[in-house]
């Protein structure tokens, strides 16, 4: 019963409802995009402290739906929405959007293009070649790209993984070590978590079947994105639906050292998104510059007239210590 009515909430709120499911009428193919700046103060405690952000806007029809996000340079992004369209873009310190290009993902094999099949839900890069790994929900496969993003070097279907095609791989994240780890957004009937994988190797290459546990969200809600930390942790992105406000995004961090085969993983919460701020985000990149970490969030409008495209920047700090081997009294130790 819980789970039919989580259902209708997503089908309501998140769904093709009349009306609102098409935001562009025409067909608008301008490589032109806008920030506004959000007029909401910055904050200067807790753990995630809100910095600044801005809605973004564009006349081109494909833009929005952003469901991943990665910071390619200091003024860069690079979006994924999951209508199998990416965007880059430069915003300047003044909030002036330069250097927009919007453009198709490839199908395999140049199939037509269908939902189902370019439903992109995570993406992460590799700093080092600049390859790009990108999960589709849609059919439960992870794709390697080239840099350009125009050619699949690699794909393969999540081994093991029978998740449902709309309840699929909704988060990815790649460790320092090379491992990657993908959370299902709803799979499994288990009533201890929802499915996740950790790959040894790269999961869009043939190889050893990926290590198989369960995530535990503790009530935040279900994954919708995730982004590694620097020091070797992940955070997580929850969405929990309700009424008032629609979206609550809860934030919290896992430690991978914690998964092992069939185990249960917790996580530790460290903020939320403002209620003023409330979307609907499913895209995360964390970045360090000069000695301070800083999360980015993107939202996904569904291209419903009624949501917005928000990219925000929060500072982390204060983030709770990394459990120490064998110690459940190090979780509890204040940082100093």
């Amino acid at each position: 019963m819980r789970r039919l009515f989580f259902a209708a909430l997503i089908f309501l709120f998140l769904g093709p409802v009349p009306g609102t499911a098409f935001r562009f009428p025409a067909v608008d193919l301008t490589q032109h995009a806008a920030a506004r700046p959000l007029l909401f103060a910055p904050q200067d405690a807790g753990a995630v402290r809100f910095v600044r952000g801005w809605r973004l806007e564009s006349p081109h029809s494909r833009f929005g739906g952003f469901s991943a996000l990665a910071r390619t340079r200091r003024d860069a992004f690079l979006l994924i929405g999951d209508n199998g369209y990416w965007t880059r873009l430069r915003i300047g310190a003044d909030g002036a959007v330069s250097d927009v290009r919007i453009e198709a993902l490839p199908t395999p094999d140049g199939r037509p293009r269908r939902k189902a099949m370019v439903d992109s839900e995570a993406l992460a890069l590799d700093p080092a070649g600049g390859c790009a790994w990108i999960a589709l929900e849609g059919i439960n496969q992870v794709w390697r790209l080239d840099p350009d993003l125009s050619a699949i070097k690699a794909r393969r279907k999540l081994p093991g993984a029978r998740w449902p095609a709309n309840r699929g791989p909704e988060a990815m994240v790649r460790l320092a070590d090379a491992r990657s780890v993908v959370f299902s957004e709803d799979a499994d009937d288990d009533p201890r978590g929802r499915e996740a994988l950790l790959f040894t190797g790269d999961p869009a290459e043939p190889g050893a079947a990926p290590i198989r546990f369960l995530y535990d969200s503790d009530g935040r809600g279900l994954v919708s994105d995730a982004a590694p930390l620097p020091d070797g942790r992940i955070l997580l992105v929850h969405r929990r639906l309700g009424f008032d406000p629609v979206f609550t995004t809860i934030l919290a961090v896992l430690d991978p050292a914690d998964i092992a085969k069939d185990a249960v993983v917790r996580a530790r919460t460290i903020g939320r998104v403002p209620v003023p701020l409330a979307e609907n985000y499913e895209g995360a990149a964390v970045s360090v510059e000069g000695g301070r970490t800083w999360l980015w969030l993107v939202s996904d409008d569904n291209f419903n007239v009624w949501q917005r495209s928000l990219l925000l920047q929060f500072e982390l700090v204060d983030l709770p210590p990394r459990k120490a081997p064998d110690s459940k009294k190090a979780a509890r130790k204040p940082a100093a």
